[in-house]
């Protein structure tokens, strides 16, 4: 029996393209629909239930894609909780989820599949720059929403990274540091420039003068990544006296870069983290950090994707989320001169 992706195939067109001429989409070029069609006809293709249901939005069913860097997907410890999140949410209206991969499978990319299952929304972790596949979320027609990333013309839902790097600053601003230096995540990416956007305001409101070596990259927020930045800092003839790093994980690996130089954390070198993730609190000393509410941003995320499913005309909505500074045992005042 043909398939949906046999028709595809045969038509030269991608299974979006089809199943817009199996719904009857106005969007779809007379060249296109006809080739189409003359598929079907040739194949004797009759849709499946899949395709039945992308027309009448009853799959209840939501794809899940990851577009992230360190290639972890649920296991980075940001992710796990908001999915959860979301997931309980949906629930509540009997969706079930789809998880999809980027990567592509023989001659099936990830979107097509998306396609073929039906799936009446998609929600995007996205923490990369990558904005390439934007053309196709808007084909596809489907209500889509973007977490951890700003996406002006789609949905999406991100912590506050602005506020949460200033909330940092003004911390250890308040113990008396006056040499702050920032460990920041990719620069490219949406998160490490509003952390990093809000490093540079905190540092321009309370007066500070940073040389430029403060400020390293420690790419995409792994610990190895944090422990290269710290080293750096380290080695500079005048170090801080306390460090901002754009994420936990990042900020493990800067404080075993402190103790394997022979000094201490917070005695001799302050340092304030950003995500608060599960081993934050666990960790000796424990880490001060800036929490998302990571569980909001799941349910908020399943709030809207839920609303643009039953109203597919609404305008993109855009919910940022507070962030909060929760002190621990890796920050004090600095050493008297």
């Amino acid at each position: 029996m043909a398939t949906i992706y046999d028709v595809a195939k045969e038509a030269g067109y991608s299974i979006s393209t089809v199943s817009k001429v199996l719904n009857n989409s106005t969007n779809v070029s007379e060249r296109a629909r006809k080739k189409v069609q003359q598929a079907i006809t040739a194949l004797g293709y009759v849709p499946s239930s899949s395709a039945r249901t992308l027309a009448t939005k009853k799959s209840q069913m939501i794809g899940v894609v990851f577009s992230e860097n360190l290639g972890v997907g649920m296991a980075h410890p940001f992710f796990g909780p908001v999915i959860e999140g979301f997931r309980q949410f949906v629930d509540i209206y009997n969706y079930d989820l789809l998880f999809v991969s980027r990567s592509i499978k023989g001659e099936e990319n990830y979107t097509d599949q998306l396609i073929r299952r039906g799936v009446d929304g998609i929600v995007i972790f996205s923490t990369d720059s990558d904005r390439s596949d934007l053309q196709i979320y808007r084909e596809l027609g489907i209500p889509c929403i973007f977490i951890d990333t700003d996406v002006h013309e789609f949905n999406s839902v991100f912590s506050d990274n602005y506020q949460g790097a200033k909330m940092a600053v003004a911390h250890l601003v308040g113990l008396g540091h006056k040499k702050i230096a920032h460990i920041h995540g990719e620069s490219s990416g949406f998160v490490g420039q509003e952390r990093m956007r809000g490093f540079m305001e905190a540092v321009k409101e309370n007066h500070l003068h940073l040389p430029p070596a403060y400020s390293v990259n420690g790419g995409f927020y792994s610990a190895d990544g944090g422990r290269s930045a710290m080293m750096e800092l380290l080695r500079l003839p005048e170090p801080p006296t306390a460090v901002f790093v754009s994420g936990d994980q990042m900020a493990i690996g800067a404080i075993q870069a402190i103790k394997e130089y022979g000094l201490r954390v917070p005695d001799d070198i302050s340092v304030v983290g950003f995500d608060d993730i599960e081993i934050a609190k666990y960790m000796e000393p424990a880490l001060t950090t800036v929490a998302q509410d990571k569980e909001k941003i799941g349910q908020q995320a399943g709030v809207i994707v839920i609303d643009s499913i039953m109203t597919p005309d609404r305008l993109p909505v855009r919910k940022v989320i507070p962030v909060r500074l929760i002190k621990r045992a890796t920050t004090a005042s600095p050493k008297l001169a």
